[in-house]
């Protein structure tokens, strides 16, 4: 019973994790969905691409239930999928992830919490290496989440904008931001003054 209230719990979790970060997109132009936000170049529809080639790799190889999804060999990884080419399109990425969903799910639906799987790009030495459903639903989660948490900041470095979920947006209060920030500023200044 525990079994499947901690799987459908982490299920439930990724899937919130999912429509988050597809949600990061919403109304951006095609250059501010791809352009480099940070100084390590990160960007929304890369973590978009990124995430669907993780689920890719760990609900399918790790469990020899292969992705229909062409992918290079993990050995070959170069970093590609943290970006789109010119060549990509944002509807590709994104329905390479939902695909990818669909695959995640039945690799989810169709085990059991405890079946075997293997990480080929772990190293062997790692007892790690050699692991679970449910210790590669916790690691995925874990790589939503976090991913997740970026496309929450670059979002709202681009336009403001923040929240998890669609219907718990609020409507953006310049003025009442404006004094929250001024109140943190403030008080890390009294904290570490700034020395001339």
């Amino acid at each position: 019973m525990i079994d499947d209230f901690a799987k459908d719990n982490l299920h439930e979790r990724l899937r919130r994790d999912r429509r988050a970060l597809l949600w990061k997109l919403d109304g951006l132009s095609e250059y501010d969905a791809r352009r480099p936000l940070t100084a390590t170049e990160t960007n929304l529809l890369g973590l978009v691409k990124h995430m669907a080639t993780v689920e890719a790799r760990y609900f399918g190889e790790v469990f020899d239930r292969p992705s229909p999804e062409p992918l290079p060999r993990w050995q070959d990884s170069n970093g590609s999928d943290l970006w789109a080419t010119e060549d990509e399109t944002r509807d590709q990425i994104i329905g390479f992830y939902r695909r990818t969903w669909e695959h995640s799910d039945a690799t989810i639906n169709e085990l059991p919490l405890d079946a075997p799987g293997h990480v080929p790009w772990w190293p062997e030495s790692t007892p790690a290496s050699h692991t679970n459903l449910f210790a590669i639903m916790l690691h995925v989660l874990a790589e939503s989440t976090r991913h997740a948490g970026h496309a929450d900041i670059l979002r709202e470095g681009l336009d403001g904008r923040t929240g998890l979920r669609a219907e718990h947006e609020e409507q953006i209060d310049e003025e009442a931001r404006a004094a929250y920030r001024a109140k943190i500023e403030l008080a890390a200044r009294a904290a570490a003054p700034i020395t001339a």
